[in-house]
């Protein structure tokens, strides 16, 4: 779980806000309960000025003469009702005026960690799902995860009867192994010495998809996922570094808001989608080496996906951009017919 400042501090803020809540809801019990019993406030004092003379005894003051309404209720006879407690009392009470009888005990969203986050010097198993919902809001991907996952991964949409002149192998089977590296890097992620991934091939082949599928995989495990595409991910730098002006610098304010490329080089996982679709430049392409060169020396995982082939890529970045994909990354090459024709002709019919 990799976790900048200012997520944890955002995690934290969240249990700061829980424990708020708790607190209003006591209050409001508390409220409700003392107007319906007013033997439950006596009986409360009566628990506060015994803990208040105990307090005193142990600091050697002498006590006051009062009786202590904290204690348990002695028993006057033999056939007396044996000692109850002020505990005992009040959930007796509460139970008899249609009260739960745990209606003024503490409330807690989390009863493991009484929603501090921590069982000792543990995380707890909600602060794990904190920081998993953080990441998915981040991340971008929270609604479209939910539609495209391993589990709604299809096989189907590729052939047996189209073969790959360049792997002599049908589309199918092709596809089989790719699904089945995804799914290794997803759940070997931090065993892998190169956790990179190209995915390449014409539009439509299920790049998208499969990155998504990962994406997915690695955030329910607790690991941060940054997404953009190759195009907005540049446009966002650009904005960052080159706008001028109040009205532009109002403008990249507003479209780098919750933008953070020191986020690029630290993240869990940088996606990367549709890169060639971004206008080729001396900036872009300094960019995309350094956000390359700075994630590779950290081993920080990269799955990029392109419709262009590695030669194509060759054409268009530079030799040193080039030399450290080939030699880094695990190159996964879909083939088959372009799935979006065929769920709209299926649609059709």
């Amino acid at each position: 779980m990799s976790l900048t400042r200012s997520q944890y501090d955002a995690v934290m803020r969240l249990y700061d806000r829980r424990q708020i809540e708790d607190h209003r809801v006591m209050e409001e019990r508390r409220r409700r309960a003392y107007a319906a019993i007013p033997e439950l406030a006596s009986i409360d004092a009566g628990v506060a000025d015994a803990a208040v003379r105990r307090l005193r005894g142990l600091f050697g003051m002498a006590p006051q003469e009062t009786a202590d309404a904290g204690s348990p209720i002695q028993a006057g006879s033999a056939s007396s009702p044996p000692a109850m407690t002020p505990e005992a009392r009040k959930r007796t009470l509460l139970r008899t005026h249609g009260f739960p009888e745990d209606y003024l005990d503490p409330v807690w969203q989390c009863r493991d960690c009484h929603d501090t986050g921590f069982v000792g010097q543990k995380q707890c198993h909600c602060f794990r799902q904190a920081v998993v919902n953080l990441f998915y809001t981040q991340s971008g991907l929270a609604d479209v995860l939910q539609k495209e996952n391993f589990d709604t991964f299809s096989l189907d949409w590729y052939p047996d009867d189209l073969i790959s002149p360049a792997a002599g192998m049908s589309s199918r089977q092709l596809m089989e192994h790719v699904l089945s590296v995804c799914q290794d890097f997803a759940m070997r992620y931090d065993s892998q010495q190169r956790p990179y991934l190209l995915l390449y091939g014409e539009s439509g082949r299920g790049k998208t998809f499969l990155s998504h599928c990962i994406a997915r995989e690695l955030i329910n495990s607790a690991h941060s996922v940054m997404y953009y595409s190759a195009k907005e991910l540049f446009d966002r730098l650009a904005d960052l570094r080159f706008r001028s002006g109040a009205a532009d610098r109002q403008g990249a304010a507003e479209s780098v808001s919750s933008f953070d490329p020191e986020y690029l080089l630290t993240s869990d996982l940088l996606i990367i989608d549709d890169l060639g679709t971004e206008l080729p430049n001396d900036f872009t392409k300094s960019e995309f080496f350094g956000m390359l060169n700075g994630r590779l020396s950290a081993g920080k995982g990269i799955i990029i996906s392109t419709n262009l082939s590695p030669q194509e890529l060759s054409d268009i970045y530079s030799p040193r951009i080039m030399s450290r994909i080939l030699e880094n990354f695990q190159l996964l090459n879909l083939f088959g017919r372009d799935i979006r024709i065929q769920k709209r002709m299926a649609d059709n019919l």
